[in-house]
Order: structure tokens, then sequence, then C-alpha cells
């Protein structure tokens, strides 16, 4: 089977995810901007969490343009990226709705801390079915940016229970670590 299949279903997963998180965001009450403090942390953890599933929209697709089939161990693995992601708006509503509070700072985490291992387990199983040679392979090489995101990752949810905004703050920064394309990928598939 090819990966185009695969990309829409993921694609149209992520756009569900996305509107349904800014469905969910609170709608000022009054017409000042003192009306919109309020709900400013709502804001913010939407937007950290539009930028994280822009990141995973992204990526996905330029792990799936190194790619040239999928089987059903690749369908499994991408679903359960897919699960972890679906969980992304209600954790994001529980952080930004309870103003950064220990719990759902370390639930956030836990979030993306599952979402990164998913995502590793499908590289994986692509370059297993693909090979040591594959192009996605090639591309990865020894991916510093994937093994090091868990472990911040873990950290930032241990301090979630010291201090919530220091979790908040490595979520932050794993997320402009990542901001920008794997050009890994990009200079592979290019130059491939």
């Amino acid at each position: 089977m090819s990966t185009g299949r695969l990309e829409a279903f993921s694609d149209g997963v992520i756009a569900i995810l996305i509107t349904v998180m800014v469905l969910e965001l609170p709608k000022p009450h009054g017409t000042t901007w003192e009306a919109l403090h309020g709900t400013l942390p709502v804001l913010l953890a939407y937007v950290l969490s539009f930028i994280y599933l822009g990141i995973y929209w992204s990526n996905h697709h330029h792990m799936l343009q190194a790619t040239s089939r999928v089987n059903g161990a690749i369908l499994w693995a991408n679903l359960h990226l897919l699960f972890w992601l679906s969980l992304v708006p209600f954790t994001t509503s529980w952080l930004g709705e309870n103003h950064l509070a220990t719990a759902p700072a370390a639930a956030y985490g836990i979030n993306l801390l599952a979402a990164a291992v998913a995502y590793y387990v499908l590289q994986q199983v692509i370059i297993r079915d693909e090979g040591p040679g594959s192009v996605l392979a090639t591309a990865i090489g020894r991916d510093i940016k994937g093994r090091s995101s868990p472990v911040l990752y873990a950290a930032a949810i241990a301090l979630a229970f010291v201090n919530p905004w220091l979790s908040v703050a490595i979520y932050v920064l794993v997320a402009l670590v990542w901001l920008v394309p794997d050009r890994r990928l990009e200079r592979t598939i290019i130059d491939g």
C-alpha cells in the first residue's frame, strides 16, 4: 500500500484535533481587553498545543515522504501515535483551565511523552520494514533531537510537582527545538 492514504487520514485527524481545540476556547465576557485577560491561560495553552500538533503534522509528512510503502504494523503504529495526539485537546483544556496546576501540567507532559514515544515507535517500525539503508534511516541518523525530547518531557513531568511553570517552560523549549521541520529528512529526500 502507498503512503498517500495513511497521510491523508492522519492529516484529517490532526485537522480535527485543532478544530476541537479552537472550539473549546472560552469566549471573553465583555468587550474590553481586560475581559480577554481571564481567558489568557487557556489561549496560551491552545497556542502551545497548536504548535505541537503542527510540529507532528509537519514531521509526520516528511517521514512519510521518505517512506515507500505501508504495511499493517505501520498502520497500527500510526494509529498509536494518533491516539496520543487525540488526547492533546483534553490535556490542553485541563492545563489552561486550571492555570498551570500541578496535576494538569504533569498530565500534559505525560501526553507529550507518550506522543513522542509513539512517534519514535512509528519511525522504528518504518525503518524495520524498509531496512537500515532506507531513506528514513539515513535521514534520521543518530536522532539527537528525537532521543533528547522524551528525557526533557520526563524531567518536566517530575518538575510539575515542584513548580508547574518550570515544566511548562520545558514544554515550550522542546517545541522551540522542533519548530523548524526536520531538515535531515528534507535534505535526504531532495538529495536522494
